[in-house]
């Protein structure tokens, strides 16, 4: 009653033929690397394009929209944009009408750069409200120092 130190050859047969269950993982983060990057180079392209410098307010935060409502900004010369493209105020009425004419969201996001006059912001503000929009918010920062 000898033991044998040497696997049968039926054994080693059935090892040999066995795969290991591994994971290539190198493809996958090679993956998501490029997609971390590329999210980091398009984030700060997605906010609106005109520049304005927001005052500050404690006002709560305007309520998440999944649809991106209109902006009319209000620049420190007075010159007022709706989204990125410039209008004269004159025309910003029918220009907005016509816009959200084909949208399902008549939410309009009012910015304007802290240094505008009040008389500006208000004459903006007054046309928006004589043309019927009656969801209109204004846009500020939050304060420093809660």
């Amino acid at each position: 009653m000898g033991a044998s130190l040497q696997p049968s050859s039926r054994r080693s047969r059935r090892k040999r033929g066995r795969t290991t269950p591994e994971i290539n993982v190198t493809p996958f983060v090679d993956v998501m690397l490029v997609l971390l990057i590329i999210f980091m180079v398009s984030a700060p392209m997605l906010t609106v394009g005109v520049s304005v410098n927001l005052p500050s307010s404690r006002a709560k935060p305007l309520p998440h929209d999944p649809v991106i409502p209109l902006t009319v900004t209000v620049q420190g010369d007075g010159t007022v944009f709706i989204q990125e493209v410039a209008v004269p105020v004159d025309e910003m009425v029918a220009k907005l009408k016509a816009i959200i004419e084909n949208r399902d969201n008549d939410r309009i996001y009012v910015r304007a750069d802290e240094n505008v006059t009040y008389g500006v912001v208000a004459r903006v503000m007054g046309r928006l409200n004589a043309a019927g929009f009656g969801r209109v918010g204004l846009v500020t920062r939050p304060e420093d120092g809660g």
